[in-house]
């Protein structure tokens, strides 16, 4: 079942496909289509072309208009194209019309988002977590499944035993899911063990985005070496490292990234790594200062934390990374046009809403190591109040420590 899930070693052709509707529209259409482009990227695979159709809603039957449809049927034909991805998740019945017009290898955002998770996964329980989450993905698909494979052989005598197969291949993919579980259950305990054997020290998790910098600033501040790329969803294992910042130790976690539209099933099927994020006492969320949607992430990830962790109030400190990469481009004095996200600085940022965090917000570039001190400062500030809290004992000897280094400067 597993190979229904794209799994590639050579480089394939795409087009990508998504649509303009009211509440999504031709700008933030286009947006999505690159972020999807570089999840296909990731995946291994070249967009070749990018088609959009403005719809009230998508089409129940093909996704697009059959105009569209017959387009980029032309154009698949016509450049040797050998996969379409769509940028929301298609029903199974879309999937069987699509392919039954396209033939060829049809995905959507869930499915490619799983092969990106599949083909990353290192761990024993990262591959669990995933392969859990490839099955109740596939679950419902089964019936597309079967119809492809009775076309590909004839319909003639395969009707009844094709409907016992699929109900067959049901018992197995459930009995296979329910083992995963019980094996996730294993995992779950395990990982509270873990957590429980590291005592009462201060807990900070990094969140955020995928491809923020989580990873580089984890390798900066913990001076290990955890997978870094340019690339989305480079981390899935979490990594949990020993951290000392002057006199005070803390345990600082590297978590998976966030993404708009975050399957469901993978959300599930990462509880124990995201327990991480649910028992951490401070929160590090890394943003992407020179993204161009770096707001709407910070949304998403806002979302995503508020439900994983239900509602709970950690403290937080945002780190804009990659200011180093920033870039605006100044209005000319007579353009009366509105000014765009393009045309702020970065210092009009910081004076923006961004102003209002006071403390709990600094300005970093974690590849050239800028204002890695001020970070240290805040995250040892934040990090001390939790450690008095279960120390109280250690305050004399925090005072013992900055009197001596105000002696020293």
């Amino acid at each position: 079942m597993k190979d229904q899930i794209i799994s590639k070693e050579t480089t394939e052709r795409a087009v990508l496909v998504g649509l303009i509707t009211p509440q999504q529209n031709e700008t933030k259409a286009n947006e999505y289509l690159d972020e999807l482009a570089f999840l296909a990227d990731t995946a291994g695979a070249t967009t070749v072309k990018k088609f959009v159709q403005k719809l009230d809603n998508p089409n129940p039957r093909t996704f697009v208009g059959k105009g569209k449809l017959e387009e980029i049927k032309q154009f698949v034909e016509d450049n040797e194209i050998g996969m379409v991805i769509f940028d929301d998740d298609l029903s199974t019945k879309q999937v069987s019309n699509i392919e039954r017009e396209l033939q060829v290898k049809i995905l959507d955002r869930t499915s490619l988002i799983l092969d990106i998770f599949a083909k990353r996964a290192q761990t024993a329980t990262a591959k669990t977590q995933v392969e859990l989450a490839q099955y109740q993905y596939l679950l419902p698909r089964l019936t597309r499944m079967w119809t492809h494979l009775e076309r590909q052989r004839g319909g003639i005598g395969m009707r009844g035993p094709g409907e016992t197969q699929i109900e067959t291949d049901r018992r197995i993919i459930l009995d296979k899911i329910a083992r995963l579980k019980e094996e996730l259950k294993s995992i779950d305990k395990q990982k509270s063990i873990q957590r429980k054997n590291r005592g009462k020290l201060t807990r900070v998790a990094l969140v955020g985005y995928t491809n923020v910098g989580k990873s580089t600033l984890m390798n900066l501040l913990s001076k290990s070496d955890v997978f870094a790329e340019n690339k989305l969803f480079a981390t899935l294992d979490t990594t949990v490292r020993k951290v000392i910042i002057d006199n005070l130790p803390f345990l600082l976690t590297d978590t998976v990234g966030f993404i708009r539209k975050l399957p469901t099933n993978l959300v599930d099927s990462f509880k124990s790594t995201l327990d991480e994020v649910r028992e951490a006492d401070i929160l590090v969320h890394v943003v992407d200062i020179s993204h161009p949607q770096f707001e709407e992430q910070i949304e998403v990830v806002n979302r995503t934390l508020n439900e994983i962790c239900g509602g709970q109030d950690k403290p937080m400190i945002m780190v804009f990374n990659k200011i180093d990469a920033f870039t605006y481009t100044p209005k000319d004095e007579d353009d009366l046009t509105p000014r765009t996200r393009a045309n702020i600085s970065l210092d009009e940022l910081k004076e923006s809403w961004m102003a209002r965090m006071a403390d709990n917000c600094v300005f970093i570039s974690a590849k050239e190591q800028v204002n890695i001190d001020e970070l240290k400062n805040k995250l040892y500030e934040k990090a001390r109040e939790i450690h008095l809290t279960r120390f109280p004992y250690n305050d004399f000897l925090f005072q013992k420590y900055d009197e001596q280094e105000l002696s020293d400067q």
